[in-house]
């Protein structure tokens, strides 16, 4: 076991990835500029690449001018949807984009966003960078992250408990706060994914976070002050405010900035349904306005793929079909 939340964090960072991931990584990164790109999500456990990847290109700050700029620079990430040829497969990858300045700010909790700390403090693997610099930041946010979360988990959590139980506490609150829908018991599959990890984080968090806690047959207890646990949950409560707002507010953007938005509609739809709407250069254009004839094309497709299935249950039934 580390006793350093800093080697625990460089150890999942080393997290060995596909190579077919690697390299998708590499080439949006140098074909965007960014310093680094970081794989997390589901494909990073289970090594599964006929789904979606999920990536964070991490770049310098954003100089962009306009209200594309503005609005960047406040509401981020940017997202994108892109597919590569890869080693003579189609990967496909769902691209969230930010300046690590930033980025490390977010996961240090200095904005009232609480979307990037709570999703790093989750596994993830450098899957690229540019130079031993940016390697160390994003080692620092990543290490901050956990800290942040670590912090909020002994005051949102119980009195005393199991490291899963702080942990499940922290995710049952920033679903609360934020627009997802998520089934009852998310936070527990999360969570049970690898239960060890998150044994070993919690008391690494806590001590590097200045949390004085005890441990007493396999249950910890943070020793927080009243008036520290008042400080940390009345910051909870103006990140639980306006959570919703900021997720909303990312779905406006995200209705006209998601680049690739109608392939990764149309791959989503294909996949799901079995239904396939091309992607034709003004769906790409208007995403949301192509929306209802894409639900057209489901219904039309589901309801002809259910006359067609019944039209041969009864030919098979018919006597001269024998």
């Amino acid at each position: 076991m580390n006793d350093d939340l800093g080697g625990f964090v460089e150890r999942e960072l080393q997290t060995p990835c596909p190579p077919a991931a690697r390299a998708f990584a590499e080439a949006l990164a140098r074909e965007s500029g960014a310093r680094a790109a970081l794989f997390y999500g589901s494909i990073l456990r289970t090594g599964d690449l006929d789904g979606v990847l999920d990536f964070y290109l991490l770049g310098d700050a954003d100089r962009r001018i306009g209200w594309r700029g503005w609005v960047a620079r406040r509401l981020w990430p940017d997202v994108a949807y892109r597919e590569m040829e890869i080693g003579g497969r189609t990967l496909r990858a769902k691209i969230a984009a930010m300046p690590l300045a930033t980025f490390g700010k977010a996961a240090a909790n200095g904005y009232l966003d609480t979307t990037i700390w709570t999703r790093f403090v989750q596994p993830c693997a450098l899957a690229w960078t540019a130079d031993e610099a940016s390697a160390a930041a994003v080692k620092a946010a990543v290490r901050a992250a956990s800290e942040t979360a670590g912090r909020y988990a002994a005051a949102l959590g119980p009195e005393s408990g199991a490291a899963g139980d702080y942990w499940q506490a922290l995710f049952r609150h920033t679903y609360a706060a934020e627009l997802r829908v998520e089934k009852p018991g998310h936070e527990r599959e999360i969570i049970g994914f690898d239960p060890a990890r998150w044994r070993e984080l919690l008391p690494l968090a806590w001590r590097s976070a200045g949390v004085a806690f005890e441990t007493s047959g396999g249950e910890l207890c943070p020793q927080l002050s009243e008036a520290e646990r008042r400080r940390l949950r009345q910051a909870w409560g103006r990140r639980a405010r306006i959570g919703k707002f900021l997720n909303v507010a990312r779905l406006i953007k995200a209705a006209s900035t998601f680049d690739g938005a109608a392939r990764y509609a149309a791959w989503k739809i294909a996949r799901h349904t079995g239904v396939v709407v091309p992607v034709t250069p003004w769906r790409e254009r208007h995403p949301i306005l192509a929306a209802p004839g894409a639900a057209w094309r489901i219904w039309r497709g589901r309801n002809s793929a259910t006359a067609g299935a019944a039209f041969s249950d009864a030919e098979a039934d018919h006597p001269e079909a024998r």
